[in-house]
């Protein structure tokens, strides 16, 4: 009788290890000077299925106001506290890179929603453990620059946020252009939260450029556009992928149009061919995000949070066969699983990751677009 006992109470035990739930802890700036990119991630949040892989999943959102410290103190806070299986976030480069070290520490998965190649690379024991889902900056940069070169741009200016997601762009835009030939004529630095670029801006005026390149994110990319434009510039301007939201094209205004970039296929989802791997996935996000918050309020930002909880539902079935949630087992296997993420269709492209490749995407997941009318134009 008593081993009968035992033994009921071992299959009880077993039993609810095996039912319990997938924490996923998020950290994202939905307030701050990052807000527009982060406010649609969290509502991209709201609908993600709570359901994956047979298995209820549990999402804790936290704000870190576009900040690093707290971003840094809200990993932390979802690991130790709240005993997350994974991490997703944070919203800005700045941000992902601080959030390194503690995901090392505790050995917990993370996938970054921004975009700094150096996030994930070098690949090191620490970056190990990162993933990230939003096209890098060397990615998006080569795109840039071959129009430039085949739009017969010969000197370039540019001015770029100053911290790392700038100084990330400054490192590419300056090899690539000097493997096209272009001469970059000015290099000139603005913060997030500046209410005035006009120095930066006369000194890059007067070097008299073909085009100029701005490396910023989010409605603060707007200022030094808007800024060039009140000093009679009448040349192309390039934005990043960071700006590709409807807020920016609120604040912009007709100073930004004609502005080209590069961007995930998932801001023109209806435009791409039909014959495009990516649009059946792109259109669904669309859909649904705007379904609940209107129409033409899908960014590609939002789709970064759609893109996380693919990777995972694509992941969990082999990390759940080798342990259970709530262990540094299942951490490890959910981190070994994401690494192995082979001809996964995301919003944004189709991932194939590996041991030296932690972003996996390629060519189809960007595609150049142009600001056209106040809306954004496949450019073809």
């Amino acid at each position: 009788m008593a081993r009968k006992a035992l033994l009921g109470i071992a299959l009880a035990i077993v039993s609810t290890i095996a039912t319990a739930d997938i924490n996923i802890g998020v950290t994202l700036s939905a307030t701050g000077p990052a807000a527009s990119l982060g406010i649609p991630e969290k509502n991209t949040v709201a609908l993600l299925p709570t359901v994956m892989a047979g298995q209820k999943v549990n999402y804790i959102v936290l704000d870190d106001a576009s900040d690093t410290t707290t971003a840094v103190k809200n990993t932390r806070k979802l690991i130790t506290e709240h005993k997350v299986d994974v991490i997703v976030g944070s919203t800005t480069t700045p941000n992902s890179l601080a959030m390194i070290d503690v995901v090392a520490e505790f050995e917990t998965p993370m996938i970054s929603m921004a975009s700094s190649a150096r996030i994930v690379e070098p690949m090191d024991e620490k970056r190990r453990w990162v993933f990230k889902n939003a096209q890098s900056d060397t990615h998006m940069a080569t795109a840039i620059v071959e129009h430039m070169n085949n739009s017969g741009i010969k000197k370039l200016a540019f001015i770029g946020f100053a911290d790392a997601y700038g100084e990330g762009w400054w490192n590419e835009i300056g090899k690539l252009a000097d493997v096209r030939h272009i001469q970059v004529v000015a290099n000139e630095r603005f913060n997030r939260s500046d209410t005035s670029v006009t120095g930066q801006i006369l000194k890059i005026l007067s070097t008299r450029p073909d085009a100029v390149i701005i490396a910023g994110a989010g409605t603060p990319a707007a200022l030094p556009q808007k800024t060039l434009r009140e000093r009679g510039y009448k040349g192309p301007v390039y934005q990043t992928h960071g700006v590709a939201n409807s807020d920016f094209l609120r604040v912009g205004g007709k100073d930004v149009e004609g502005t080209l970039l590069p961007a995930g296929p998932v801001l023109v989802a209806g435009q791409l061919p039909d014959a495009n791997p990516v649009k059946k996935v792109a259109l669904d996000y669309v859909t649904r995000y705007e379904a609940a918050h209107g129409k033409g309020t899908a960014t590609t930002f939002g789709a970064h949070s759609w893109d996380a909880a693919i990777l995972l539902a694509g992941a969990l079935p082999a990390a759940l066969k080798k342990a259970q949630p709530g262990t540094r087992e299942f951490r490890v296997a959910l981190r070994d699983a994401l690494e192995s993420t082979r001809n996964v269709t995301g919003a944004h492209g189709i991932y194939n990751m590996s041991p030296q490749d932690h972003v996996g995407l390629d060519q189809r997941s960007r595609v150049m677009v142009m600001i056209e009318q106040g809306g954004w134009k496949l450019a073809r």
